[in-house]
């Protein structure tokens, strides 16, 4: 098949979280499977230049209806780790995709509102037909809407629309405005069969487009697919998926070894396997003497997230404090989007400073977040929900034990060491289910 991804990230060149990570992985292993798989990204001026060979415009001067206006695009061509990626490059006035980041803009509804109808239009004009173009969360939940309520009707006849939920807490409540811009009937679409949100009848819902135009609807494990559909945290989109349960289910999600394998990782000091694991302690090592912690016989605790109320940040933040009175050492790496948690996180930070034991990166580095795995014993995630994560999976298989709350995919990829029903080979971690620090500090205990 011929499968376009339409994604606002793709690891290693456009990554904020673990989105990112989720479309490069699926886009190589389907490749390797033998579909021809394109990914389709926009031209952000903050992309990593560097991990893209033979960059070139394949379209010039493609005008993509805005408002009554249209606006002029190059779309470019180029290869990351063996992946095709097509890259949208508007010249707008408002510079959409020049703003030196992925996310956290004012207009984000309109500037991904904008890359939608872009894509398609480039399909259209180009002659290039998906058998299935594969949408990621709200950013793109308007390429669903789009192809069905304009494009098929244009010619664009073959593609079928997946639609992938990662995250219900961010799904793209927007003015009809939005649907204006790129040229759909807000009175058609403004009932509460379609797009209307159903908390603010004022407003249009992205992600419910998707849900509801798309010819299949996956999430990224099984657990979080029965939470979105039976309880709260479909945040307002469980009766709508109920409804579309027969287009509806969940794929555990995985990680891609040929990034993330202690084997072979270029990053690590002394890769590591099963067959070699005190290596293992050449790289913890290594880490301490970077992070300038006391070379001591101590376990290192670690976490490697975003800070932000869907990581349980304030489980986190008492976490640090916890490891350190039961004679650990702890590291964390992760920035916090919201300015009161990065406060609170600097303010840990510069009281730990002269600490032997604790080190707090308060930003996002690629190559540490590979050391800790390599060097750290242990992962943390407290997680309020938790669609699938990635982060418990590439820790075991780098030899670490994830402590995790039993919510989505962490349900379905760590068992108890002491209470699973698991065969004992098959225990991987401690898990706690209340979202207090007394379960979570004795998950860290045992």
């Amino acid at each position: 098949m011929y499968i376009a991804m339409v994604s606002a990230e793709c690891a290693p060149i456009a990554k904020a979280g673990g989105l990112g990570d989720f479309v490069q992985g699926l886009a190589r292993e389907l490749s390797l499977r033998g579909h021809q798989v394109e990914v389709f990204l926009p031209k952000y001026d903050c992309l990593r230049f560097d991990r893209i060979s033979d960059m070139a415009k394949v379209h010039r001067d493609l005008l993509v209806p805005y408002y009554d206006q249209w606006v002029s695009c190059d779309v470019e061509y180029g290869e990351v780790d063996g992946l095709k990626c097509y890259f949208i490059d508007e010249h707008a006035r408002e510079s959409f995709f020049r703003r030196g980041k992925i996310y956290g803009e004012p207009d984000d509804s309109h500037r991904f509102a904008f890359f939608c109808r872009a894509v398609l239009e480039f399909m259209l004009k180009s002659g290039q037909h998906p058998d299935v173009i594969h949408c990621h969360d709200w950013q793109t939940g308007l390429v669903p809407v789009l192809l069905y309520e304009v494009y098929q009707g244009l010619g664009l006849t073959q593609p079928r629309a997946c639609y992938t939920l990662h995250n219900m807490g961010h799904q793209g409540v927007v003015g009809e405005s939005v649907l204006h811009q790129v040229g759909l009937n807000p009175a058609r679409l403004m009932i509460m069969e379609r797009l209307l949100d159903p908390a603010d009848h004022r407003a249009a819902n992205l992600m419910k487009g998707g849900i509801v135009f798309s010819n299949f609807v996956t999430t990224v494990s099984p657990r979080y697919a029965w939470e979105i559909e039976y309880t709260e945290q479909g945040m307002g989109l469980q009766g709508l998926l109920q409804h579309y349960d027969g287009k509806f289910g969940g794929v555990l999600n995985g990680i891609d070894y040929s990034v993330w394998n202690p084997e072979f990782d270029s990053h690590l000091p002394a890769p590591y396997g099963p067959a070699t694991l005190p290596q293992k302690a050449l790289n913890k090592q290594a880490l301490r003497q970077r992070l300038g912690l006391e070379d001591a016989v101590k376990p290192i605790i670690a976490v490697v997230s975003r800070l932000d109320r869907q990581k349980g940040v304030e489980l986190i933040r008492r976490a640090i404090y916890f490891a350190l009175e039961s004679g650990c050492q702890f590291v964390l790496l992760g920035s916090a989007p919201e300015p009161a948690v990065n406060d609170r996180f600097w303010g840990i930070k510069r009281e730990l400073e002269s600490s032997p034991d604790a080190h707090l990166e308060l930003g996002y580095d690629e190559e540490l977040s590979h050391l800790i795995y390599g060097g750290a014993d242990m992962i943390l995630i407290p997680s309020v929900y938790e669609p699938c994560g990635l982060t418990q999976m590439i820790a075991m298989k780098y030899g670490m034990v994830p402590i995790v709350r039993r919510v989505g995919g962490l349900a379905d990829t760590v068992f108890d060491a002491n209470y699973s029903d698991k065969p004992f080979e098959e225990r991987n971690g401690y898990l706690f289910d209340e979202l207090t620090e007394s379960a979570m500090e004795a998950a860290m205990a045992r």
